[in-house]
């Protein structure tokens, strides 16, 4: 296998060599369900949806791990506002979330453990950083546990900073703290909360910080030492930070690689909730189809930001529509074709899973069956049609994977070819009738609709207007 990933932490690509021959091991971080999807959430799915097709097509048996944080210091908030129990506010988005990832096609994790569920583990990953001098519990009383950022002299590694030079978060509690910096591995309970969003500890009866769970599922799932761990650029600090030091303080060697992929921006700002610019996964896949939101999203190579506009959806969705046409109007040729990725297709994805080298290659074997359609040259276009259907299965794009059957209508093509050809019977017997004015007419009227005509020696063909590529 020669695949070359981009380490977050080393800032270099470099040859991935999975730790165990065969296997791979991934963890990403979920979401916090406290309010519904929005695109910019979904892409890191679709981003590690299709690296781990990818490493599947290289033969390998892939694991993949990606929580749940189900308890929050959000979820707590916004449960109280709606005048729900927290548990319910979150299992309510949780369902949201599963939604969303069928939605776009995304294959389920392996495994999906919710953070409320592994408390034993979290606490039992605290107690050894106190016993090895890297945590200790606030003398305030409060019952909060934290991480002593100065016992850790590699803090900072994986983005880069220097401790001296990092302010403490804005909205950090400083109560309790040596250093402002040091983060909560434990949050006591409080009488603001309900009883039921705390669990007993040593330290007194409280709930998980953030951090802290994700290195303990994944500690759980897939042992001390992983090959990737993964999640979008905003994570990265402090959240991913705060995971790398306190499981190698605790001994555990953790990632061996990291990846992050870059966000999605509304106007130039990374989507969010907070800033109102969020485009919720439930309303995009209503107005486009999902699997044109699936591809606008792994367009962009996923390191590089995605700026979110109608207009890019609009141009993604026709794009693929062109695809589609040639799919079918070879399949309508030539039948049903199996073929293997091109080799610089190959190229493409093993450099760091470069989609936009990729997806020049599908460009290009869709213009090239095209041709050789319009040649009738049925062996290369055989040819071409097996090797787009394995482009498209390798990005989880292919129109009639069942995946598609989860999230809604997305394919209405056989509905308009139903129609369009009974137009074009229409026509041909207008013409065969020497009635050209009405083979006109309905010419007109099918362009008017945005669909091409092109007779051909086998019969017509429709096509979206624009689907050829020139």
């Amino acid at each position: 296998m020669s695949l070359r990933l981009y380490d977050s932490a080393t800032h270099e690509i470099r040859d991935f060599v999975p730790m165990r021959e065969g296997e791979v091991s991934i963890y990403h971080c979920g979401l916090t369900v406290q309010s519904s999807p929005h695109l910019g959430h979904i892409r890191k799915e679709v981003v590690f949806d299709v690296l781990r097709r990818w490493l599947t097509w290289h033969g390998l048996a892939v694991t993949v791990v990606a929580n749940v944080t189900d308890i929050d210091d959000k979820i707590l908030a916004k449960s109280a506002e709606a005048g729900v129990p927290w548990f319910v506010h979150a299992y309510r988005f949780e369902r949201e979330l599963h939604a969303a990832y069928a939605a776009l096609g995304c294959l389920p994790p392996s495994y999906e453990p919710r953070a409320t569920g592994h408390v034993p583990e979290m606490l039992e990953l605290v107690q050894q950083l106190v016993e090895r001098g890297h945590a200790y519990p606030a003398e305030d009383g409060s019952g909060d546990v934290y991480f002593d950022v100065r016992s850790w002299p590699a803090y900072g590694e994986l983005s880069g900073q220097r401790l001296d030079d990092m302010e403490p978060a804005a909205d950090a509690d400083p109560r309790g703290k040596r250093d402002p910096r040091d983060f909560a591995l434990w949050k006591g309970h409080k009488p603001s909360e309900p009883l039921s969003a705390s669990w007993p500890s040593p330290w007194g009866r409280g709930r998980p910080g953030w951090h802290l769970e994700c290195s303990a599922m994944a500690g759980k799932y897939l042992g001390d030492e992983f090959d990737i761990h993964g999640g979008g650029l905003d994570l990265r600090f402090p959240h991913h930070e705060n995971e790398l030091a306190q499981s190698r303080a605790a001994g555990r060697p953790f990632a061996r690689l990291w990846m992050h992929n870059a966000w999605v921006t509304a106007a130039g700002e990374k989507m969010s909730k907070s800033l109102g610019n969020g485009a919720l996964v439930s309303e995009v896949t209503k107005a486009y189809p999902p699997r044109a939101v699936r591809f606008y999203l792994l367009g962009p190579h996923y390191r590089s930001t995605v700026e979110w506009s109608d207009t890019s959806l609009a141009e993604a969705t026709a794009a693929l529509g062109r695809v589609d046409g040639f799919v079918e109007r070879a399949t309508r040729a030539v039948g049903e074709q199996q073929g293997t990725v091109p080799d610089d297709f190959v190229a493409a994805m093993d450099d760091d899973l470069g989609t936009p080298g990729a997806l020049a290659v599908l460009y290009g074997a869709v213009r090239d069956g095209n041709v050789a359609l319009e040649r009738g040259d049925q062996a290369t276009a055989a040819r071409l049609l097996g090797e787009v259907r394995a482009m498209l299965d390798v990005l989880g794009l292919r129109a009639d994977d069942p995946v598609w059957g989860q999230g809604g209508s997305d394919d209405l093509t056989p509905v308009v070819d139903a129609l369009v050809r009974t137009l074009l019977e229409q026509r041909a017997q207008a013409r065969a009738s020497r009635d050209f004015a009405t083979a006109d007419a309905v010419r007109d009227t099918l362009a008017a609709a945005g669909i091409a005509i092109t007779d051909t020696p086998s019969g017509p063909e429709w096509s979206l207007a624009g689907s050829k590529e020139h």
